[in-house]
């Protein structure tokens, strides 16, 4: 197995820090036997998708980077973790939602040309993206093993939908939405000690919750709490204080050895 210095973040949208304790055994199992460590994560605001993945990726509030609502719909315009990682020689990939490729790699997203991207010159250089919510997570972490296997990118970046679109379907507290974390977590437990084996740090979080009317965007706990777990780290255990979730892109640019812009103020966990 060789050095840890690559990551693989997966963002699995929607998911609330309880369901993840509650449904996740898989990574609860890690934690459980010493090879993980989780956090609780307060979201920025709006607790809206596109805002928060952009946050998630330039360790910026939204009222900083720009991006306030899912209606704003622009190029990034800042470090992110993409970025640095491509113009510091490092490859860059991402089995995501199209609203990443907009972000990122090209506006606006054409679901013929863009929907499969093989270029260096892009920030995200292998791409596999989709335009429908209701995409099964299984094809989605089919693509992004691929990707891992193919091209063995430095900062791979896995997002399915699952969790947030049965969520707003039949809400934060339904069975239904239980069922899909648990769903996503056994895809994980396929995916994951393979990659840990190759040598990837695997950090597991998401962008928002999700309310029991299956809504989101505003300041309650259910909707703004959601979980980070550290996989291949050398630290275990359950942190008790939640930290930021701007945050999480310094740390992974810290894992990865790579050096982090100044905009990236949040300390690192």
């Amino acid at each position: 197995m060789s050095e840890r210095n690559k990551v693989i973040l997966i963002v699995v949208d929607g998911l609330r820090y309880d369901t993840a304790v509650h449904e996740m055994g898989f990574l609860e199992g890690a934690l459980a036997h010493e090879q993980a460590r989780r956090w609780a994560v307060r979201c920025a605001l709006p607790s809206l998708s596109r805002s928060l993945y952009h946050t998630i990726h330039t360790g910026l509030p939204p009222q900083i980077h720009g991006i306030t609502s899912n209606d704003i719909v622009r190029q990034s315009q800042h470090d992110n973790i993409f970025s640095v990682a491509r113009d510091n020689g490092r490859r860059t990939a991402a089995a995501a939602y199209s609203w990443m490729s907009e972000l990122y790699n090209h506006l606006p997203y054409d679901p013929v040309m863009d929907r499969e991207v093989d270029d260096e010159a892009r920030t995200i250089q292998h791409g596999r993206f989709y335009a429908e919510d209701d995409l099964p997570d299984t094809e989605l972490f089919s693509a992004a093993d691929m990707l891992v296997k193919k091209f063995s990118p430095d900062y791979m970046l896995v997002h399915p939908m699952g969790c947030d679109h049965v969520g707003h379907l039949y809400g934060g507290e339904s069975k239904e939405y239980r069922r899909q974390a648990a769903n996503a977590d056994n895809l994980m437990a396929q995916c994951v000690p393979d990659w840990l084996e190759r040598g990837y740090h695997v950090l597991v979080t998401a962008d928002h919750g999700m309310d029991a009317h299956g809504s989101h965007g505003g300041t309650r706990e259910e909707v703004r709490m959601v979980p980070l777990y550290h996989l291949g780290g050398k630290i275990s255990g359950v942190e008790t204080e939640e930290i930021s979730q701007l945050a999480i892109a310094p740390t992974a640019l810290h894992l990865m050895g790579l050096p982090i812009p100044k905009t990236m103020q949040a300390a690192l966990i």
